[in-house]
């Protein structure tokens, strides 16, 4: 009877031990996302990109288009990449040829170029990146002076569906190759 006693309350300090180890490794996984800081990029490996690869750095740094990265300790955690236009793109080719208009646009006015920040691929090489990434931007933009909305360029993927849905975006409608989410400012 002692015996099972002993045997009881052993049982029960190694639950409880293993609760304190696998709390103390869930705040030590998450623990880089303090440490984190959003900023722009002059390229990133596109071979990375799991949505759209074949767009060269070129292409995401002209015409006023940028990248963004999340940075921890030298590493780059997260990428996300936006390009600046006046109306929302159904397609990589529209995407384009707005920021392009856009950017023209702006040359002639006051050098801000679009008023919708278009996302048009993000990725992650660390759990919970993505979400950081969004989150960054998304406070980046909303301290913005000339832009007032932020709308993905989505692959029609269920992926990227519940990924924009689950970060508190809105379907804004969907396209022949691609879908448009809104984060609200």
């Amino acid at each position: 009877m002692i015996r099972e006693k002993i045997l009881k309350v052993r049982a029960k300090a190694r639950i409880r031990k293993s609760k304190k180890e696998i709390n103390k490794n869930i705040k030590n996984f998450f623990a880089w996302i303090k440490g984190a800081e959003i900023i722009e990029l002059k390229e990133c490996d596109t071979k990375k990109d799991p949505v759209r690869p074949e767009l060269d750095n070129e292409f995401r740094t002209s015409y006023g288009r940028k990248i963004y990265g999340v940075k921890y300790k030298n590493e780059i955690y997260a990428v996300m990449c936006f390009a600046f236009t006046n109306e929302i793109p159904k397609s990589v080719h529209e995407l384009d040829l707005l920021s392009r208009d856009a950017f023209l646009q702006s040359a002639t006015r006051d050098q801000n170029v679009g008023k919708i920040a278009i996302a048009y691929t993000v990725w992650s090489n660390k759990k919970g990146g993505g979400k950081l990434i969004v989150k960054e931007v998304f406070k980046l933009i909303k301290k913005s002076n000339h832009l007032n909305r932020l709308v993905t360029l989505s692959p029609l993927t269920e992926m990227a569906r519940s990924f924009h849905l689950n970060n508190g975006a809105v379907e804004v409608q969907v396209n022949e190759e691609t879908q448009n989410f809104e984060y609200k400012l």
